[in-house]
């Protein structure tokens, strides 16, 4: 898998996973469970629909 997440767009994903699986907890709802999804895909630098579509926000060229 090539990193295809980049710096900004990496740390948003984090900081809005984290504050949906916070909100998830605060409110006693299983849909907190979503956040995990942003969060993942920022901690990995990894995004499915980016892959798919042939979308970068990575600066980093890798072979």
């Amino acid at each position: 898998m090539k990193h295809n997440v980049g710096g900004i767009d990496k740390i948003l994903r984090i900081m809005i996973g984290l504050a949906i699986i916070g909100a998830g907890i605060m409110y006693n709802n299983w849909w907190g469970a979503v956040g995990a999804v942003p969060l993942l895909t920022g901690l990995m630098g990894w995004c499915p629909p980016y892959a798919l579509f042939g979308m970068s926000t990575c600066k980093i060229k890798q072979d």
